[in-house]
């Protein structure tokens, strides 16, 4: 265990911590801890929401669930003699999980949050016991999930001129399209600050950015690839780099078309600094080598999706459509086992299933494909398989 840790109490909220934790990216926010580049550290992070999930079938919770306060990070940590326009070396060396229990949601249709948000409009929830490196469900029975553990979201301080930046267009987007989809303002109320002084509160608390996105400093990626023995290179604009953790997942598949397994648990990193490693390689976005512990799997199913909208139209290499596509497909399919829409769903994003944008060459549609591994499930989904239209699952599982 490295002898820098950060420990957290998983049967407290976010804001009565032992240690002062942040949902807010600002440069102002101070560290932690600092430690010497070539050491490594651990932090313990609470469950994305900061501990407003219970263990108990009713949704209740998520229904009720405070979106401007989610997303808590452990850190920041300051790495010594680490100084604006270097790299900061990340090293995933262990994760784990703090509780012998994770969840995933249906968020309700007023977040608007999640790949298809605008045809579930009511909250749901699985509960995924933990048991060693597999977690299963009784809310999506006869799956059973290999741990593919990661950070959702881990990042470096921005300097204030990229916070300004972030600022600047996410403002303008909203003025664009005040009744579509937009990003997440300043929002003081929920806000976490960590150890900053009581006298910069409001000043901070005005300007810091949201962490549900992903933007140049890292953040919030929902990338699986960040497992054990993932290397990640971010662009450090604050003396120290400033880097936090958070987020993390038992298993998920790409995308995260809605919550993946979520979890209070642990992360193991090793640091290093790359002295004016921005400039050398010209890198303004982090970038990173991918985790060589992939999921296995005996084989994939596959659903192909088009940009072709509900309304029958054509539109022109829309990737985003026809992921979506892809994935509606998918969910309809399961269907025919017994799985319910909420059901199939989450299960889309809590499994390790791969997706890819396929083919952007032939006009007018871009293909995406979203595949499911085989080999979660206890019977055969084949559609070569004699229980095609059996109700493999049942209709008991609802919840």
């Amino acid at each position: 265990m490295p002898a820098a840790t950060i420990e957290i109490d998983v049967h407290k909220p976010a804001l009565d911590q032992p240690v002062k934790l942040h949902n807010r990216w600002h440069p102002a926010i101070p560290p932690l801890l600092e430690i010497t580049p070539g050491s490594d550290c651990r932090l313990q992070c609470l469950d994305f929401t900061g501990g407003q999930i219970d263990r108990t079938d009713d949704p209740a919770d998520v229904d009720g669930l405070k979106f401007e306060s989610v997303h808590p990070l452990t850190g920041p940590i300051a790495v010594k003699g680490a100084r604006p326009g270097d790299l900061l070396v990340v090293d995933i060396l262990s994760l784990g999980s703090l509780e012998s229990w994770g969840f995933s949601m249906v968020f309700p249709g007023q977040l608007r949050t999640g790949l298809l948000y605008d045809e579930f409009p009511d909250a749901a929830k699985s509960v995924w016991e933990i048991a060693g490196d597999v977690a299963t469900s009784k809310h999506i029975p006869r799956v059973r999930l290999k741990a593919h553990m990661h950070p959702g979201l881990i990042g470096c301080a921005p300097d204030e001129k990229l916070l300004g930046e972030w600022n600047r267009r996410e403002a303008e987007l909203a003025r664009r399209g005040p009744n579509q989809l937009s990003a997440l303002p300043p929002e003081p109320m929920g806000a976490l600050l960590g150890e900053l002084p009581k006298a910069e509160w409001d000043h901070v608390a005005a300007e810091a950015s949201r962490t549900t996105a992903h933007r140049e400093n890292g953040g919030n990626a929902d990338i699986k690839e960040f497992g054990v023995g993932a290397r990640l290179y971010f662009p450090v604009r604050v003396d120290g780099g400033k880097l936090s953790a958070g987020d993390l997942h038992f298993s998920m598949g790409d995308g995260e078309i809605t919550a993946a397994v979520e979890m209070a648990g642990w992360i193991d990193v090793g640091v290093d600094v790359i002295k004016d490693g921005m400039n050398r390689y010209g890198i303004e976005t982090p970038l990173f080598n991918p985790s060589p512990k992939s999921p296995s799997t005996s084989g994939y199913l596959t659903f192909q999706g088009l940009s072709i909208d509900d309304d029958g139209s054509q539109r022109l290499f829309d990737a985003t459509l026809s992921f979506r596509q892809a994935c509606r497909a998918a969910i309809s399919y399961l269907g025919r086992f017994g799985y319910t829409r909420e059901q199939a769903y989450m299960l889309l994003a809590c499994a390790p299933v791969e997706s890819r944008i396929s083919c952007v060459c032939n006009r007018p549609n871009a293909c995406c494909t979203v595949a499911i591994p085989k080999d979660i499930f206890d019977f055969d989904i084949d559609p070569s398989a004699a229980n095609i239209n059996q109700e493999a699952v049942g209709r008991g599982a609802e919840h």
